[in-house]
């Protein structure tokens, strides 16, 4: 692959965001590669896709040469992130060094640990007792560690728990939650559905990672991506999605008993991975992005539409 044939923006990652991220780009006019394992991916028209391994340094060298901005938006599967995200982002910072790149990597919250009556901004401590908390911060530590050592540009942008459209079977307001309510059946979400918690649009993100990516005082830190500065109820946003579904009445909703969920933890790798960061929900989960708002001007699509238009994916997908 040659300099002068690479887009100016390469995504490694092909999920919801990695796909949110290339439309927003798209709709600035920016040319966009995405990579990933299959080469394979619904992205708008004019994106390119490359197939291959984002843990091998020589091959993301190769296909992000002469990009200005990398992006880590990958997601392996949620019972590998230990053996393999380390070095998928390993991979990504390299093809961004070589490449002179500014480098926007895709991050969660994880890290903070659990909130203790606290809002999370973006000076809350690491202070994680999972394995996936303290995976994920120590991943962030080595980016920012990159950049204060001057050898590559990079920002990092943290989302709460996503939903959206291609939200799918990670998010709590997903799969359990959306085919439901439009059968009209009762929707199923994890822990107390009348605690306060941060839900980030994923089409939200993917502007927001865009902005990261061109704006001059983004890089050298961490950033939240955009949320609803008024945090709601998972009850609260669940009724407000079954309005937009046009059906009468207010929303059925269960929480998945805590038995259930280690009986499908036994039989399901991904199910069982949830049970350690279940304590998310069980308490007021809140986070601020009152700092992205106010120096980048990142803002949140309101609430209402935002669940519309996913009722509306979900609607067209069925």
């Amino acid at each position: 692959m040659n300099r002068t044939g690479t887009p100016r923006h390469v995504i490694f990652g092909s999920g919801a965001v990695g796909t949110a991220l290339a439309e927003a780009l798209v709709r600035d006019g920016e040319s966009v590669r995405v990579v990933n394992r299959s080469g394979r991916a619904d992205v708008p028209d004019g994106v390119e896709v490359v197939a291959g391994d984002a843990a091998d340094p020589a091959f993301t060298t190769a296909v992000a040469d002469g990009a200005a901005v990398v992006y880590q938006a990958l997601n392996p599967a949620y019972h590998r992130w230990t053996q393999e995200f380390p070095a998928l982002q390993d991979g990504v910072l390299a093809a961004a060094q070589a490449a002179g790149a500014r480098l926007v990597s895709m991050d969660n919250v994880y890290t903070y640990g659990a909130p203790a009556g606290r809002p999370f901004t973006e000076a809350s401590p690491d202070a994680a007792t999972t394995r996936k908390g303290r995976l994920r911060g120590e991943m962030a530590r080595r980016l920012l560690a990159a950049h204060r050592a001057g050898r590559v540009e990079v920002a990092i942008g943290r989302a709460s728990d996503y939903f959206g459209p291609r939200g799918g079977k990670q998010s709590n307001l997903g799969d359990l939650v959306f085919p439901a309510l439009l059968a009209g059946r009762t929707a199923t979400v994890l822990g107390d559905p009348d605690q306060p918690h941060t839900y980030t649009f994923v089409p939200d993100i993917g502007e927001a990672l865009a902005l990261l990516g061109r704006h001059p005082d983004a890089a050298g830190r961490v950033w939240h991506l955009p949320n609803d500065p008024h945090t709601r109820t998972t009850r609260e946003l669940v009724d407000l999605a079954h309005r937009a579904t046009g059906r009468p009445g207010a929303a059925r909703l269960r929480r998945m008993p805590t038995f259930a969920l280690y009986a499908m933890g036994a039989v399901n790798r991904t199910v069982r991975e949830l049970i350690e960061m279940r304590y998310e929900f069980e308490e007021p989960f809140v986070v601020d992005s009152t700092l992205v708002r106010e120096r980048l001007g990142a803002v949140a699509t309101p609430v209402e539409e935002a669940l519309e238009r996913t009722v509306a994916a979900y609607r067209a997908a069925s």
